[in-house]
């Protein structure tokens, strides 16, 4: 049995908050799951709902995006090339994705950095844990360790 990761960290690769599953659950359909994870912390109370949410090309569903558009959070998501093809087949929204958002995607390797100083543990890359709770408790202890 294999276990997943999916992480949303902030723009310094410090991890936010985290969701364990299986090894099979594709990562798009957890992509709400693990934003509503976050805590954002601001001058009053926490909030939950981060400015920008930069992602790869796994996760530009049209749930992922119309949760985000309910939430007002902006996104740079690049789209996959089979769905510009569909775009092009049919009316809709277009999805702007100019230089700006080129400009801003290119900080999108900060959730890998985040992965590799999680991972430089050798129990977290190799998953010596036998229960969830555990592995999830080293997670933890590793993500608080980078806050510090």
């Amino acid at each position: 049995m294999t276990t997943k990761i999916h992480l949303v960290c902030d723009g310094r690769a410090r991890p936010l908050a985290f969701v364990l599953t299986g090894g099979q659950i594709a990562d798009t359909s957890m992509f709400t799951c693990v934003l509503d994870e976050i805590p954002v912390p601001g001058r009053s109370r926490a909030r939950t709902r981060p400015d920008r949410v930069l992602a790869d090309k796994g996760y530009p569903s049209k749930k992922n995006r119309a949760w985000l558009r309910e939430r007002g959070i902006k996104a740079t998501i690049p789209e996959r090339a089979d769905q510009i093809e569909k775009r092009r087949k049919r009316p809709g929204r277009p999805i702007d994705f100019g230089n700006e958002q080129q400009e801003r995607y290119t900080g999108s390797n900060v959730v890998e950095r985040c992965f590799n100083a999680v991972k430089q543990w050798r129990g977290l890359a190799s998953r010596f844990d036998k229960t969830a709770r555990s592995y999830a408790a080293g997670i933890y202890l590793s993500a608080t360790l980078q806050w510090i």
